[in-house]
């Protein structure tokens, strides 16, 4: 059986910048038939999505942006619903637990096609940044552009 390759590698780029990281999971995404095809295609945005529990402690992406399937019929998908995410039930716990006592934040920072052709999503457990450590981020990585100037300069 041949592999195939799979370059579906939907990112969240503001999280770094904007949250803090300290933990990080992966999870599995409940779809419905024409979510996956739109997936692949590589037609889905999480920039703005975060992760919330429910009454029955199941965790969900909310504002995950999935566009429709172009093929489909009358069967379409709405594109910004909520998505469960399946995890461990000691995972789940866990998270649920860090939330509710910490004040931590939950944020998708991946989507992606495993090997076996399933939809994962990266999670990480977050905490915001303060304005201050967003400039100091910003600060750090002009030094770090700046340093990389002048080594290719010397050499």
């Amino acid at each position: 059986m041949k592999k195939k390759n799979n370059t579906i590698n939907i990112l969240n780029r503001k999280a770094k910048f904007e949250y803090e990281f300290l933990d990080r999971y992966t999870a599995g995404i409940q779809l419905a038939g024409t979510e996956i095809k739109s997936i692949r295609e590589g037609k889905a945005a999480i920039a703005e999505s975060f992760c919330e529990f429910n009454d029955l402690h199941e965790l969900f992406v909310i504002n995950m942006h999935v566009e429709e399937y172009s093929h489909a019929t009358y069967f379409n998908h709405q594109p910004k619903t909520q998505r469960k995410l399946l995890l461990n039930r000691k995972e789940l716990k866990k998270l649920e637990k860090e939330v509710k006592n910490s004040g931590l934040t939950i944020i998708p920072t991946r989507l992606f096609i495993n090997d076996n052709g399933l939809a994962k999503l990266d999670i990480v457990l977050a905490k915001g940044k303060k304005t201050y450590d967003k400039r100091e981020t910003m600060k750090d990585r002009d030094n770090k552009r700046n340093l990389d100037r002048i080594k290719k300069a010397y050499n």
